[in-house]
């Protein structure tokens, strides 16, 4: 039964991108046209009896109070049971917002790099430039069926965009932002797919992503270790939940919270039964598994920020959904989230601790010991350490910005720093340098966060000599010229997250154009 309608209109994503629109003045970057690497069955690597399988499990707006191993009143024993068994990562890092983040486990190197720095909106011709080589490829060199189910979001404009045009071989979902959890619809268009075909099914979404990775699980090529990456739009919005699920939570009083809430349970569950069905099948304890959020949660009234205030104007001037789209696209993006972050400073979207530090755990049966791992750890750090951990080091490339943590994760001392890690949100860039964080803000700001977690005491003033270094850094890191779409495009034709078709469906568009003459 369809239940839990979204609150007060449809839910949409890049509606950040307008309160960046009011606070700054953006402008487009033309897309990155280079040829792909050869990667055909002739350059993979044999593969190894001994390699495990590989199982990917990304959350979608998840925040770092919202699971209950840190202190939540959502249950998420699932999740909470990868930590436990496995290796909690305590600081683990990725980008404040959606795109830029798959990008970094996609590629290993830094988003900003390859010029992804905002999520992609529908109106977007550009994606993952073409002439990088991604994780599935490097793990079909290496003997893997690559497997795909879940949220994409690193193109779509033309098929050669979509997972398996990029080296999966199987995928299932959606290719835009985000979905209505019931209908599948991104920004007036359907956007649910398998393997670039459109298909039209009921269901909620966590669940069909949940029934198709059981099913490439129970149909893969036995003869090859299994990659599966299992990547939910939940709990990301629109705020639906099936009813069951709410039952739970009749106790949290705020609605947004309730139903923000049966989400993430829904998330555990599914998390759960896929664990099961590895299990079932007899292979769990030869997988290797790794959980993260691909960035913190919405959290309204973390700031003070112009772009906040103007979200709270227009919802209390008008009723909503906000007769004009771009305005209701705003409001929803920033208000109607009901994430936690514990006491991290900030959230989704921005520069603060709450935006980019996430839970996240890596669970190896008989590999890892189980324990909290507090070393500083990035989203692009995970190719490499994969590459490593399956036996395949000579496969790491030099120009990658992450680095392996396989060494780390097992306990031994590192045997290189940790590589600087910047992040970009709506309003500029953070330069991570272990344990400083620098905001390239004017004045600059800088932090402990190891020690201040809670980003409560600057230290620029006491330690000039270590703003200067780490500035001096973000100022020549390199910078991509990828995405091409405009606020403006998105203001006037915003990303909404489910509600009623005006277009054709995503995949369909995607196919005409690329067979339109040239």
């Amino acid at each position: 039964m369809r239940d839990s309608r979204p609150l007060r209109g449809p839910r949409f994503l890049p509606g950040l991108f307008v309160l960046a629109f009011l606070a700054t003045v953006a402008s487009p970057f033309p897309a990155l046209a280079d040829p792909h690497p050869e990667t055909s069955p002739a350059h993979r690597a044999k593969a190894s009896p001994t390699r495990p399988n590989i199982l990917i499990l990304l959350a979608d707006d998840l925040g770092w109070g919202d699971v209950s191993y840190h202190g939540s009143e959502i249950l998420t024993p699932n999740i909470d049971g990868l930590a436990r068994k496995g290796l909690e990562l305590d600081r683990f890092y990725v980008q404040p917002t959606c795109s830029p983040t798959r990008t970094a486990l996609m590629t290993g190197k830094s988003p900003m790099r390859l010029g992804i720095t905002r999520p992609l909106s529908k109106n977007e011709t550009g994606g993952l430039p073409p002439g990088e080589i991604l994780l599935p490829e490097y793990l079909a060199r290496a003997g893997y069926q690559p497997l795909m189910t879940g949220k994409w979001h690193l193109g779509h404009y033309t098929p050669d965009m979509f997972p398996q045009a990029r080296g999966f071989e199987s995928f299932y979902g959606h290719v835009t932002g985000g979905v209505g959890y019931w209908d599948h619809n991104h920004g007036g268009g359907h956007d649910w797919q398998r393997d670039g075909v459109t298909v039209r099914e009921e269901g909620y979404t966590t669940h069909l992503i949940t029934d198709e990775a059981l099913r490439l699980l129970a149909t893969r090529d036995r003869d090859r270790p299994t990659f599966l990456y299992v990547a939910f739009n939940a709990p990301h919005l629109p705020n639906e939940a099936p009813e069951e699920s709410l039952a739970r939570y009749a106790s949290i009083e705020n609605e947004k919270r309730r139903l923000h809430a049966g989400m993430v349970s829904e998330l555990d569950s599914a998390i759960g039964r896929i664990l099961e069905g590895f299990e079932e099948e007899g292979i769990l304890d030869d997988t290797l598994v790794f959980f993260s959020s691909d960035n913190g949660g919405i959290v309204p009234g973390v700031s003070s920020s112009g772009l906040e205030k103007a979200a709270r104007f227009f919802d209390a001037i008008f009723d909503r959904p906000i007769p004009i789209d771009g305005f209701e696209f705003l409001v929803a993006n920033v208000l109607d989230g009901a994430s936690s972050n514990g006491r991290l400073r900030g959230a989704k979207g921005n520069l603060g601790e709450g935006g980019s530090r996430v839970p996240a755990a890596i669970w190896w049966p008989g590999r890892l010991e189980e324990g909290i791992h507090q070393r500083f750890m990035t989203m692009s750090d995970l190719l490499p350490t994969l590459l490593e951990a399956i036996g395949y080091p000579e496969a790491i490339p030099a120009d990658l910005d992450g680095r392996s943590q396989w060494a780390s994760l097992r306990g031994a001392p590192s045997g290189s720093e940790t590589p600087d890690y910047v992040t970009t949100g709506f309003a500029g860039m953070a330069l991570y340098r272990a344990p400083w964080k620098l905001y390239g803000t004017d004045p600059p700001r800088l932090y402990d966060v190891f020690a201040d977690p809670y980003e409560e005491y600057d230290v620029a003033s006491t330690h000039p000599e270590i703003v200067a270094r780490l500035a001096a850094a973000a100022e020549a890191w390199p910078r991509g010229n990828a995405t091409t779409a405009t606020i403006v495009d998105s203001f006037f034709d915003p990303d909404f997250f489910g509600g009623p078709e005006d277009r054709e469906p995503w995949a369909d568009v995607a196919r005409e154009r690329a067979a339109a003459p040239r």
